[in-house]
């Protein structure tokens, strides 16, 4: 399509700030701006990429609102657009040219479904997908092979579920919610008793509540508690491998990186940001807007809009004043000595 076209379609996602069409040219396909050839359109969120815009091959950019960026791009001849957040409208470009794989509503004949199950309209299902009784699927539900879904959950329309993914017992997932492959939604927390004799099981009788827009990364465990639910607030990203223990409560808009953990009862507030690897122990709370570095560690209770970083967390400045501390502790051992050494030859 021409580039101007793909404004016209774009201009609802965002606010165009302003655009040279130079030459209208023809755009196929996006990319990274170093990899980018021609017919492609690409994009640069700053000034510390202005090089690139000299180098690249791509037919279009997508730049911030930046004057020198943009006479730079029109002094080479590609035609530009001027955005307040590049990256945003990059993504929506995206889906101008591409769209993920999604069957046809039909049910393969594989299908193991009990007759109780309550289909909504046009639901997709695949291979040996097993959903056992008094299920509830919503109309427009995509549901990919081998996926097993015990009795009692409520699927909301729209939702998507990926191959092999599990959801237990009277779990309930919202609408226009995504199920990566291999996860296990409303599996049974981790709740032993100690007791002489060994572990005594305490049977997870609670609930697994997944809102509207939810999504969880592959192979990522969300465990039902013991009494009570475990909540994933609305518009939620869980990146792959992500736990999430019995009763915890998660807010609104939060994202979670790869391999991070919550143990049981912690709640975090809306708009919360964790890294890779961030653990946070039992009952924790985290305020509203609050980031955590990777492989931070959180141990108690955090305010709204905190940053923080390391093990035990600390306040991200902090830490790096610490840091670098750290790095001229030889240095100040040694000089210690010395200053000792003196004290000794004058006492």
């Amino acid at each position: 399509m021409k580039f101007s076209q793909l404004l016209f379609a774009l201009e609802a996602i965002a606010p165009l700030l302003a655009s040279d069409l130079a030459a209208d040219p023809e755009v196929a396909g996006v990319a990274a701006i170093d990899a980018a050839s021609l017919s492609c359109l690409s994009y640069i969120e700053g000034a510390k990429f202005a090089a690139q815009v000299g180098t690249t091959h791509a037919s279009a950019l997508i730049l911030p609102a930046d004057a020198k960026l943009q006479q730079l791009a029109t002094d080479h001849g590609i035609a530009w657009v001027a955005t307040p957040d590049p990256r945003l409208l990059f993504a929506a470009a995206i889906g101008q040219f591409y769209q993920p794989f999604r069957p046809a509503a039909s049910i393969h004949p594989t299908a193991v479904i009990d007759p109780s199950v309550q289909l909504g309209d046009r639901v997709a299902i695949g291979a040996h997908v097993v959903i056992q009784p008094g299920v509830t699927i919503g109309s427009d539900v995509c549901i990919h092979p081998n996926v097993v879904i015990y009795p009692g959950v409520v699927v909301g329309d729209r939702t998507l579920l990926h191959a092999n993914c599990v959801i237990h017992e009277r779990s309930q997932i919202g609408t226009d919610c995504v199920i990566h492959s291999g996860a296990a939604i409303g599996s049974e927390g981790f709740g032993f008793v100690p007791t002489r004799e060994g572990w005594f099981k305490m049977e997870q009788s609670g609930y697994t509540v997944l809102e509207t827009g939810v999504e969880v990364g592959c192979n990522a465990t969300i465990d039902r508690p013991a009494v009570g639910e475990t909540r994933i607030h609305r518009h939620t990203k869980l990146d792959n491998l992500v736990h999430i223990a019995h009763g915890c409560d998660v807010g609104e808009g939060c994202a979670m990186a790869a391999q991070g953990g919550l143990a049981g009862g912690v709640r975090l507030g809306n708009r919360v940001f964790l890294g890779g690897q961030v653990g946070i122990s039992n009952q924790v709370r985290v305020g509203d807007g609050t980031q955590a570095a990777a492989q931070t560690g959180i141990t108690s209770d955090l305010a709204a809009g905190s940053v923080v970083m390391g093990t035990p967390a600390v306040p991200f400045r902090q830490f790096w004043k610490t840091a670098a501390l750290l790095s001229r502790l030889p240095e100040m051992y040694q000089t210690l000595k010395q200053l000792k050494r003196r004290s000794d030859q004058n006492s």
